[in-house]
């Protein structure tokens, strides 16, 4: 016996609220944009500058008790990792901490250095620092510009892409769903002020990759039933559309939500805001995928070509390979 998510021949009108639902998703967006500008966000040392210590002791590394002895220090944002590798040896303990640039100053002070050293012997001994590398502003404003360009070009190839796939409508809905998870997600960053640094970024691109994915196969399956169902109103053939798939959709995110939600509770402190972006995105995304992509192209129309009896109507792109 087959466990079932899903009733078969489901129907439910996914339409029915379409101004609130557009209407509310647009609010959403305008609030993380406020709070953006407002609050701001609170850039890790990938985006503000500072130092990275490795460090090597004969100790096995125990993080909480490396973050204890530097807690007293008043260095700010301190991130300490270890890292692991299987070349290295049993005395072999090595740890990465990143240390943001303090007020002043371009990276950390050697004798700030020292001082790192010196709480850390009170845990580790035999710790001795094997290399010390620091990021000035100059560097950290171009990883912003690098993020950003990175993107927007993502977002800018998939609109291309959907535009040569389906419609231009479905290019608009596509893209202004992806505008509503990425703002969405920088927005929640902001409210909370969690850590937004570099591995935030590839969680935000990782968002607008699944995200697409489930907004493109509920517009292939639209495309058929535009096809398949000439007469029937286009609101009745994307709620069919959106049903079809539904099974597929809950299953994927959710499977995949339960992964990410024992990663946000079992992962730790390294990974967690990367984990909460996607977590976050996964959420919006599947959201945004039906109302906010399906609404636009709904309110957008589409153009049904009804003088051609065969099953190439509907699409001007019908035959273009993906």
């Amino acid at each position: 016996m087959r466990l079932k998510l899903v009733p078969e021949n489901v129907d439910i009108d996914w339409f029915k609220n379409a101004r609130l639902t557009l209407g509310a998703s647009a609010v959403a967006v305008v609030l993380s944009l406020v709070a953006w500008a407002v609050l701001g966000l609170s850039f890790g040392i990938d985006f503000q500058g500072g130092t990275t210590i490795r460090s090597q002791a004969e100790e096995p590394v125990n993080v909480a008790e490396y973050r204890g002895a530097l807690a007293d220090l008043g260095l700010g944002d301190v991130v300490i990792s270890e890292v692991f590798d299987p070349s290295f040896g049993p005395d072999e303990n090595v740890a990465m901490i990143r240390i943001a640039a303090q007020e002043g100053a371009q990276s950390v002070q050697q004798d700030t250095i020292e001082t790192v050293r010196l709480a850390l012997v009170e845990v580790a001994p035999s710790i001795g620092f094997s290399s010390v590398e620091s990021v000035g502003p100059k560097v950290s404003g171009e990883l912003i510009q690098t993020a950003f360009f990175a993107v927007a070009a993502s977002m800018a190839a998939i609109l291309f892409y959907i535009w040569l796939r389906f419609e231009w409508q479905f290019s608009v809905g596509a893209v202004a769903a992806l505008f509503h998870d990425v703002i969405l997600t920088i927005g929640i960053f902001a409210i909370f002020q969690i850590q937004f640094d570099l591995a935030t970024i590839a969680a935000i691109l990782t968002i607008i990759g699944y995200s697409i994915n489930d907004t493109v196969v509920i517009f292939d399956r639209l495309r058929e039933n535009l096809i398949k169902y000439k007469q029937r109103p286009l609101r009745d053939v994307m709620n069919l559309s959106v049903n079809e798939t539904l099974s597929r959709t809950v299953m994927t995110s959710g499977t995949t939500l339960v992964a990410l939600i024992a990663l946000l509770i079992l992962g730790g402190d390294v990974i967690r805001s990367f984990v909460f972006a996607i977590t976050w995105g996964i959420v919006v995304g599947t959201y945004s995928s039906v109302f906010v992509a399906k609404n636009i192209v709904l309110f957008l129309g589409v153009k049904r070509d009804w003088s051609k009896p065969d099953k190439t109507e509907g699409n001007q792109f019908t035959n273009v390979e993906s």
